[in-house]
């Protein structure tokens, strides 16, 4: 789950993260107020979308006075921020958040991530602050610090010494830099991260650290234990398919391609997209329906595939386990005839492939083809790839 950037120094304030001082503007005169508010200058004035390269795509400008930011906040506030995250849609930024400026020195990088090959949180350093950490990663890796603490230990102050040295730190920077990262890894825990990445984290002049920008990625699988965190969700810049799929427990991530997939079991589904690809077709989503799923989850993933555009044709791929063969494809055509109607005979605007395997699979195919649907069933996986990707050019 992401935040916006000032939710994510909300957050990391609560930890002892020293943060710029801020206030959110969801207008222009609020823009106005909040910089003279803050009574310093210059401000920055910074557009929230959940995107990064905000910079170089205009979406983060200084204003020196206040007719600045009265000239300023009205162009940004409605503008369309396209940036490599967002795509060539980009996204509509509603918020503004404006921000005292600081006496910056120098800008870092700082991140914490979890290294699951090691079982390790790692953070990562990298005097390259303010630059996306991926060019510097390619270009010059050797830039780029990495520490690993084990999580059963916690940070430690000779965790925070060797990233700091390794950044030509020292005297007071440096031992302030200690308890930075310290700061930074109870964050980290406390909030059940995935990532926490402070891009760029600056040094004033006297040797003060500051989280200039903050990116914080929340672990779904935590928020059971953060009831608070689903208002900090922000449902505009989420994709409004994989919002109507969390609704219904759906793992649904949206894709480019025209061939939309309903499988059970994320690992099927990775695997039907790359023989969807081996065959020259391209998948319009990962959407694992579960072990579990039954006429009302089939249904609504129906309807999700169905509502996105792109997609030309579907193909279902079940491997009957918990879930047996009979019972998903009553499901699949009792989903089929609530989606597109309850007549004798319906035109489905789509093709629907569908390959079923294990447990009951014979009567689950005997009720397909009872059904009465205009539904292609696939021998194996291959076949179904083969004829999904078909349809999807149609050819029948």
């Amino acid at each position: 789950m992401n935040v916006h950037e000032y939710q994510a120094k909300d957050l990391l304030k609560a930890f002892q993260v020293p943060v710029p001082r801020g206030v959110l503007a969801r207008t222009p005169e609020e823009a106005r107020q909040a910089a003279l508010q803050l009574g310093t200058w210059p401000v920055v004035i910074k557009a929230q979308v959940h995107a990064g390269g905000r910079g170089k795509a205009g979406g983060i400008r200084l204003a020196s006075s206040e007719a600045e930011v009265a000239n300023l906040a009205p162009k940004m506030i409605g503008m369309t921020l396209v940036t490599p995250q967002t795509g060539a849609q980009g996204k509509k930024v509603r918020m503004l958040y404006i921000e005292e400026g600081l006496p910056i020195a120098k800008e870092y990088y700082l991140s914490l991530v979890l290294d699951r090959s090691r079982n390790r949180i790692v953070a990562m350093a990298s005097t390259e602050g303010g630059m996306e950490i991926e060019e510097v990663a390619r270009k010059t890796p050797e830039k780029i610090v990495k520490v690993a603490i084990d999580p059963a230990i916690g940070a430690l102050p000779s965790h925070g010494r060797r990233a700091g040295q390794a950044l030509g730190l020292n005297g007071e920077a440096l031992s302030r830099f200690v308890g930075l990262l310290s700061a930074l890894y109870r964050a980290y825990v406390g909030l059940d991260a995935s990532l926490l990445e402070i891009n760029p984290l600056v040094r004033t002049k006297d040797d003060r650290w500051y989280a200039l920008d903050a990116k914080v990625n929340l672990d779904d699988n935590a928020l059971f234990r953060h009831k608070n965190y689903l208002d900090l969700r922000d449902a505009a810049e989420e994709d409004p398919m994989e919002v109507e799929a969390a609704k219904h427990d759906l793992s649904y991530i949206h894709l480019d391609g025209n061939i939309g997939c309903m499988v059970n079991g994320a690992g099927l589904a990775m695997s039907t997209m790359d023989i969807i690809k081996l065959h020259g077709g391209e998948p319009a989503n990962f959407l694992d329906v579960g072990g579990g799923a039954g006429v009302e989850k089939v249904a609504a993933a129906f309807k999700i595939l169905v509502a996105d555009r792109n997609v030309k044709a579907i193909l279902v791929n079940i491997f009957g386990g918990i879930l047996r063969c009979d019972t998903l494809a009553q499901g699949i055509v009792t989903a089929a005839r609530e989606v597109w109607g309850k007549g004798e005979k319906i035109e489905m605007p789509l093709p629907l492939v569908v390959r079923l395997e294990g447990t009951n699979v014979d009567q689950g195919r005997k009720t397909l083809a009872d059904s009465g649907l205009p539904i292609i069933v696939a021998a194996d996986l291959g076949d179904g790839a083969k004829k999904a990707v078909a349809a999807a050019k149609g050819v029948r």
